[in-house]
C-alpha cells in the first residue's frame, strides 16, 4: 500500500489566535505569529484499488491576497487540484473510492471530476450546499461499531477505516489506513497544524465546539496507544509527517519553523475568498457591493463564517 500527498497550494499562513484560540482563549495569543500553511489532500494506492480522500479546491478558485491582520492565508497555487492529482500518475478512471472527511469546498471541491468513484460520506454530511447535484454519493452510517477507542467507525477496505469525528463540522470524519506496523491519521481540519495537537488546543472553526474537544482527546489518546503518522490537509508537516513515516510524540513536539510572509508583494482584484470554506464573493455578482459596504454582521453564506474569515482576492 501507498500513500501520496496531492499538493496544490503552499507558502499559506495560519495565525496562532485562529489555531489556538477555540475555546475562548483567542485573547490570549499572538496574531503576529504565524504557522506555515499550505493545502494537500491524500491518495491511497491500495495495488486493488485507488482511494482519494478528499478532492482539492474546484478549479478556478482564486489566490487570497492576506495582510497583516489576517488570520490565515491557504497559500500559493501551485497547479490545481486536478493537476496535483494527474501529476502522480493516475487517471480519474482509476479511483474507485472517495472518503471525504467534510464539505468544506478545499475537501470536496473537484468530486464531480470522479463520476465513477463511489463517495463515502458521514451521513450527517450529504445535506451540505457543497454535495448537491452528486449522484455517486454512498451516505455512511457508521455501522461497524468502535474503532479501538473511537466509538463509531466504517471499514471501507481491509487495513482502511473511516472514523467519526464530529466537531469541526457535523458530519467531519478522520480516515485511519493500517500499514506496515503503523496507523496513518488522515484528516481534514481537525487541527490546522500540528502545533495545535501537541498543545492540545482548538481552532476557531467548528461547528459544534463540545463534539470538538470530544474528538480531539479520542484523537490524543489514539496517538498515545497506537504509532501514528499524522497526515493533516493545511500545513505542510502533513505530507513532512507522510514523506518521514514520522510517528507523532506528544511529549516531544517537532521543532516549529514559522511562515514567512511578504504583505507588499500582493495585488487584489476586489474579489474575496472564504478561506474556510473556498466561497467567492464576487461583487459583480452582487450588484456592485464591494466586500469593504457588507454590514459588520454578514456571514459567509455556505459556512456562515464571519467576515473576518475572508481574505482578498
Amino acid at each position: 500500500m501507498i500513500i501520496k500527498a496531492v499538493k496544490f497550494r503552499r507558502d499559506g499562513f495560519y495565525s496562532q489566535p485562529f489555531v489556538f484560540g477555540g475555546e475562548g482563549e483567542a485573547e490570549k495569543f499572538d496574531k503576529n505569529v504565524r504557522y506555515r500553511g499550505s493545502l494537500q489532500n491524500y491518495l491511497i494506492d491500495t495495488g486493488d484499488e485507488v482511494i482519494l480522500v478528499d478532492t482539492g479546491l474546484p478549479a478556478g478558485t482564486p489566490e487570497e491576497v492576506p495582510d497583516e491582520n489576517s488570520p490565515l492565508y491557504t497559500g500559493k497555487d501551485i497547479c490545481s487540484y486536478m493537476e496535483a492529482f494527474a501529476a502522480l500518475g493516475y487517471q480519474p478512471e482509476q479511483v474507485t473510492k472517495i472518503l471525504l472527511t467534510h464539505k468544506h469546498a478545499d475537501h470536496s471541491g473537484e468530486l464531480k471530476s470522479f463520476p465513477d468513484a463511489k463517495i463515502y460520506v458521514n451521513k450527517d454530511e450529504v445535506s451540505a450546499d457543497e454535495l448537491q447535484g452528486i449522484d455517486n454519493i454512498v451516505p455512511v452510517e457508521f455501522t461497524d461499531g468502535a474503532y479501538y477507542n473511537f466509538p463509531a467507525s466504517q471499514k471501507i477496505s481491509e487495513g482502511i477505516y473511516l472514523i467519526k469525528a464530529k466537531g469541526h463540522t457535523n458530519g467531519n470524519s478522520i480516515i485511519i489506513v493500517e500499514n506496515n506496523g503503523l496507523f496513518y491519521m488522515i484528516h481534514g481540519d481537525i487541527t490546522y497544524i500540528d502545533e495545535a495537537l501537541y498543545e492540545d488546543k482548538l481552532s476557531v472553526v467548528f461547528d459544534d465546539l463540545t463534539a470538538a474537544r470530544e474528538t480531539q482527546n479520542l484523537i490524543r489518546e489514539f496517538i498515545r496507544n497506537h504509532p501514528t503518522v499524522y497526515c493533516g490537509t493545511h500545513t505542510p508537516q502533513g505530507y513532512e509527517n507522510l514523506e518521514a513515516n514520522r510517528v507523532m510524540d506528544l511529549d516531544n513536539p517537532v521543532p516549529t519553523v514559522l511562515a514567512e510572509i511578504d504583505f507588499s508583494a500582493q495585488q487584489a482584484s476586489g474579489k474575496y475568498v472564504c478561506s474556510i470554506c473556498g466561497y467567492v464573493y464576487d461583487p459583480a455578482e452582487h450588484d456592485g457591493v464591494a466586500f469593504e459596504d457588507l454590514p459588520d454582521d454578514w456571514t459567509c453564506p455556505r459556512c456562515k463564517q464571519p467576515k473576518e474569515k475572508f481574505n482578498r482576492a
